[in-house]
């Protein structure tokens, strides 16, 4: 069985991931039993629903130390003592304190803590996951015009685990608009699953907000969501917004933010352009730099 492996812009090292629920992941997607479960009730809404009022139990507490053990969180970067949390949900979509993630220099920064996948040009795109997968602009943006706009721009897909912080936020300033949904199911977005069907994507339940920039033209940001991800909530408001500034949170569940560049306005970090090539994902920390303004 094959391990994903990831580099880590912090320990400049190729690591492997550690999944969470990987054993149910591969069969659900790689048995053909499992399919059949997967298409008769893992990707409907009422499952991920169920499994989030679980999660919203006061006895969901007694999971919280064991997976920040499990998965050596630093407690120390929590708003909130891990015992204050009435539930797991609320541990889930826990704050940080502000240093925790500070905010880079550069006019572009990661939206979300997680592992990314970027690619300068959309149109140049020979692989996600693997050979021979393509973004279908149209049907992700849900809006053919839109399709054709960003087709030769920027896309940044950055995929939140479970372990992660869930909590996302503009990897731009600008004026952002009302968040748009586009219904759909809940299929998950872990690479053992995309590695088989890029398309789950665009079949997901999904939230477009636009931001307009002073110098970077219409950036375009998805959320989309995911098995036991069942709302994806917004706590910005329409309007001006600062980069860095939180957007919203994913509940329970691995999901993925995904932002689109009008073409020629961004220049991909090195190293984030380097592995995205090679199909390997990089680990990045929210507020960290992605790319740069062409100006």
């Amino acid at each position: 069985m094959d391990s994903i492996k990831f580099y880590n812009r912090y320990t400049d090292q190729l690591e492997d991931e550690q999944v969470y629920g990987e054993g149910f992941l591969r069969w659900i997607y790689g048995n053909p039993l499992g399919l059949l479960t997967l298409h008769m009730l893992v990707k409907r809404a009422c499952f991920s629903k169920l499994y989030g009022k679980l999660m919203d139990k006061p006895s969901s507490r007694e999971k919280i130390a064991p997976f920040i053990e499990q998965y050596g969180l630093d407690v120390n970067d929590f708003l909130d003592a891990p015992d204050s949390y009435e539930h797991f949900n609320a541990f889930f979509y826990r704050k940080l304190k502000p240093e925790a993630r500070p905010i880079a220099d550069s006019e572009v920064v990661f939206p979300a803590d997680g592992r990314h996948l970027a690619f300068q040009d959309a149109s140049q795109i020979e692989g996600v996951f693997v050979k021979g997968q393509k973004f279908d602009l149209a049907r992700l943006l849900g809006s053919d015009e839109l399709g054709e706009k960003y087709a030769g721009g920027s896309v940044i897909l950055s995929r939140l685990c479970p372990v992660d912080y869930h909590r996302f936020h503009f990897p731009v300033a600008g004026v952002a608009g009302e968040a748009k949904l586009i219904n759909g199911d809940y299929f998950s977005v872990s690479p053992i699953a995309l590695g088989r069907r890029l398309g789950y994507l665009w079949e997901n339940k999904r939230v477009l907000t636009e931001v307009q920039t002073e110098n970077l033209g219409k950036v375009l940001i998805l959320e989309v969501g995911a098995t036991c991800v069942g709302t994806i909530h917004q706590t910005y408001k329409p309007g001006p917004v600062e980069k860095g500034q939180e957007k919203g949170y994913f509940a329970f569940g691995g999901s993925t933010t995904m932002t689109f560049f009008e073409p020629g306005k961004i220049q991909l970090a090195s190293d984030l352009s380097h592995h995205s090539s090679d199909q390997v994902e990089v680990y990045a920390k929210v507020g960290d730099l992605l790319a740069y303004a062409n100006l």
